[in-house]
């Protein structure tokens, strides 16, 4: 007989689809929230506070329109104001 093995990758998946789905639902949507935060301490140390708010907003409306691009286009202004 042959033994069939799994690989790490597979396993992992397997262990996240056996926990509650709604448990796995808070803890993405958890950990989501953080990263942006840290993104907007990240956004208000690296610019001013007029290009940091203007590209909180952006990031916001990327999320909300589903659109990764008006993100980019801010990110992409502020670097070129920097110049």
């Amino acid at each position: 007989m042959k033994k069939n093995t799994r690989s790490l990758l597979e396993e992992l998946n397997r262990v996240s689809y056996s926990h509650d789905r709604k448990h796995v639902l808070e803890r993405t949507g958890e950990s989501i929230i953080q990263s942006a935060i840290n993104l907007f301490e990240e956004l208000h140390r690296h610019y001013d506070s007029e290009t940091a708010g203007d590209l909180e907003r952006r990031l916001v409306n990327s999320i909300r329109h589903q659109d990764v691009n008006r993100f980019r286009r801010g990110i992409k202004r502020a670097q070129d104001n920097e110049n």
